[in-house]
């Protein structure tokens, strides 16, 4: 399932920068005020923005076995702030996740986490190329026999990602972010257990 979605969303991706090469997007009407004066005919990236995101995770509960992947998606939203062809920007987002897995007595889940991320890219017009990391925390939740535990865990996350301008309000995205929730003591395991996992996803974003 895992390369499914990955081929997928290559797919998913070549389409869009097809798209959007062939669009007429007339960008040197309606500029945004958000950034400092861009030639004539230049997409423009600054300002705020909200979106939603699909996407798949898999990784490893540390001293447990334990592999948890899963289908997961949820929203996001930021700000950025562009000069001449580099953009700067925060972004902030929030999962719901289906990913889990079991090891002999031992059931691992992850019912939702979020990140809260610095951004920064190069633009080439309407194509974003960009870096990001910064602060992750989620729920962990362990489970043996009838019993179960819930522990927050915080920790911390770097990826990368591209993004297409499709008109100037609307952009598609896909990101990879690698995640790290630190160790947490639970009563039904031996030893502490902590999270670290891959996540690949597509997205959509509305510029206001």
């Amino acid at each position: 399932m895992r390369m499914k979605f990955v081929a997928a969303i290559a797919v998913a991706l070549i389409g869009i920068a097809s798209s959007a090469q062939a669009a007429d997007y007339g960008y040197g009407y309606g500029r945004q005020p958000y950034t400092v004066p861009q030639p004539l005919g230049t997409y423009s990236w600054a300002g705020p923005y909200i979106g939603a995101n699909i996407g798949y995770q898999w990784g490893e509960v540390s001293n447990s076995g334990v592999e948890p992947d899963g289908l997961n998606g949820g929203i996001q939203g930021g700000y950025n702030w562009q000069s001449g062809q580099f953009v700067f920007g925060l972004e902030a987002d929030f999962q719901a996740s289906g990913a889990r897995d079991r090891f002999a007595a031992w059931k691992f889940s992850n019912p939702w986490f979020g990140t809260l991320r610095g951004r920064a890219g190069f633009a080439m017009n309407n194509i974003l190329i960009y870096g990001t990391g910064g602060l992750a925390f989620g729920n962990v939740r362990a489970e043996v026999l009838n019993y179960s535990e819930s522990q927050w865990a915080a920790g911390w996350t770097l990826g990368a990602g591209a993004e297409v301008g499709l008109t100037q309000n609307w952009t598609a995205k896909v990101e990879y972010l690698y995640v790290s929730l630190n160790d947490n003591h639970y009563a039904l395991t031996p030893l502490p257990n902590g999270y670290q996992f891959s996540v690949l996803r597509l997205g959509v974003n509305y510029k206001f």
